[in-house]
């Protein structure tokens, strides 16, 4: 399958492979469907990676210059809010395809930010505060994960539906579908979607760490 002339990795064992990868993606050129909004086509993964980048700034790390008094409320506000990325970029592209994917990907979306929202209010109770910080500290003792294990468990299965992740990728399904919303984007735009898609997964599961299995791991 992939006897083509070329080097198959770049560098020493192929380590820069993604830094490779990503620049080969982001030098082609940006194609321009006849028919799309234009405005709406080109802001759409910029808005979405914007949002992503808005979750990394409620982590409390050593290095956290300050925190969010509300974080778990802006966190259900921003991650609401994705919804608009993909209904935007669907709509805008003006393909029936692109369209059908983004109205897949919303309604997954938005049936499972409810559940999200009912779970958060578990630990909301027994802590009593919306800081993540101060859940953080509540955990010294014992993990919330071991006095909620059903709603840990459930609080599991939508993250991976939150996330677009198998078995709950009908957003892409790339086994049976051509694909999703992103059909008709190529180069920086396509970089910036799964940009976008891909620090969500990292932000759903550093929240899910700090929400359920802390503990005395100070070092978060």
């Amino acid at each position: 399958m992939q006897l083509r002339k070329g080097p198959n990795k770049v560098g020493i064992m192929g380590l820069p492979q993604p830094i490779a990868d990503a620049a080969k993606l982001l030098t082609k050129e940006i194609a321009k469907p006849t028919m799309a909004n234009y405005s709406p086509y080109f802001v759409a993964p910029i808005f979405s990676f914007i949002l992503a980048l808005l979750l990394w700034q409620l982590y409390p790390s050593l290095y956290s210059l300050g925190y969010f008094k509300w974080g778990i409320l802006f966190f259900l506000c921003v991650s609401g809010m994705n919804v608009y990325g993909t209904l935007l970029a669907g709509w805008a592209s003006n393909s029936k395809y692109a369209l059908l994917g983004s109205l897949r990907a919303i309604a997954q979306t938005i049936s499972y930010e409810i559940s999200m929202a009912l779970i958060l209010l578990f630990p909301l109770f027994l802590v009593g505060t919306f800081s993540f910080i101060e859940v953080k500290e509540s955990q010294e003792i014992i993990w919330l994960s071991f006095l909620m294990i059903p709603v840990s468990l459930i609080w599991f299965v939508t993250c991976v539906a939150e996330t677009n992740r198998a078995p709950f990728d009908f957003a892409e399904g790339e086994s049976e579908l051509v694909s999703g919303f992103n059909i008709e984007y190529g180069s920086a735009g396509f970089a910036l979607i799964f940009l976008a898609e891909y620090a969500n997964i990292l932000v759903m599961s550093l929240f899910s760490a700090l929400l359920f299995l802390v503990g005395g791991l100070y070092f978060l």
